[in-house]
């Protein structure tokens, strides 16, 4: 199961924003009779709302869910399970402040919204997103839980940002603040054997943010990690799966022809390898100025820079 760090209802099918609800038999999912079925490309999702009163209304959180998904589908290709079950928990907080994901049933999600939440706090959250992401890559044993939270905690804002949900300098900022929390510290053995907060889910987005680069860098710009995911997603690398992380790593990078994933898997599965990230951050030609983005479009990878948030997918 994967979770973040941060009422009886009659059936309805609607069409909105590119996501569509239709009825359909609901097969596996019946057993859930009382929520609704959002139909998004690749599959249908079966929501649960909170029986309690929420400040946001049923609709408002319903087009949360589906923000969420076409983030995720479009980044992936499509949704990437056929059926999933969301369930939407009331809480006591305010704000999107809880959620885990399961393999069971094809795909399960608890989240968690405080019945004070207002709309704002739906449309800036992260949290479904990014438990969504969770069902797109394999499940790995125990010691690799880190590049399932990297993915997840990499690629959301990433999804977000390529169909206008978040300005690219927003996901800048987050990297440039954020991601020096997966930097190794002392006494540190390596991705694989240091199972801290800040490694499990910065180091594993670091992971990815080094993969992304190094795969454009190779290929021109050409390919990037999102092939490589797409690729896993693609073979069936789902979260009901179980797989080894080498197979993994190894359907990513015949998807982008280099050997990227699985060379910097073996540079910091077992040992700390720091990124030097300032060296990073001024080759993709951004930085962070009185808590403001600024962009140097003349930087040697500004362009890998841009393309990685862009929408051309």
């Amino acid at each position: 199961m994967f979770g973040t760090c941060r009422g009886i209802m009659t059936l309805i099918f609607i069409a909105i924003a590119g996501l569509t609800l239709l009825p359909s038999p609901l097969g596996p999912a019946e057993a859930d009779p009382a929520g609704l079925v959002i139909r998004v490309a690749g599959g249908e999702i079966h929501v649960t709302l909170p029986d309690e009163p929420m400040k946001v209304s049923s609709e408002d959180l319903l087009h949360w869910v589906r923000s969420a998904a076409r983030a995720v589908a479009h980044y992936y290709g499509h949704f990437p399970v056929p059926h999933l079950t969301l369930q939407i928990r009331a809480g006591r907080r305010n704000g999107v402040n809880h959620g885990v994901t399961y393999a069971k049933g094809g795909g399960l999600i608890n989240v968690t919204v405080g019945a004070g939440a207002g709309v704002d706090a739906l449309k800036d959250d992260w949290v479904l997103t990014h438990e969504m992401i969770h069902l797109a890559f394999p499940s790995m044993a125990e010691n690799h839980h880190w590049i399932e939270e990297g993915i997840s905690t990499y690629v959301e804002p990433v999804a977000r940002a390529q169909v206008g949900q978040l300005p690219a300098a927003e996901v800048w900022k987050q990297f440039i603040r954020d991601m020096p929390q997966g930097e190794p510290d002392s006494g540190d053995q390596g991705l694989d054997q240091t199972p801290t907060w800040g490694r499990t889910y910065w180091g594993g987005a670091m992971f990815c943010l080094v993969a992304d680069v190094q795969i454009r860098q190779q290929t021109r710009n050409r390919k990037g990690l999102q092939d490589s995911l797409r690729a896993i997603l693609e073979h069936g690398g789902v979260i009901t799966e179980d797989w080894d992380i080498d197979r993994t790593l190894a359907i990513g990078d015949r998807a982008t022809g280099t050997h990227v994933l699985q060379s910097l898997y073996q540079e910091m599965r077992d040992k700390p390898a720091p990124v030097d990230l300032e060296q990073l951050w001024r080759k993709l030609g951004v930085a962070l100025e009185n808590g403001e983005v600024v962009f140097n479009d003349q930087a040697a990878d500004a362009a890998i820079r841009k393309a990685i948030v862009s929408p051309a997918h």
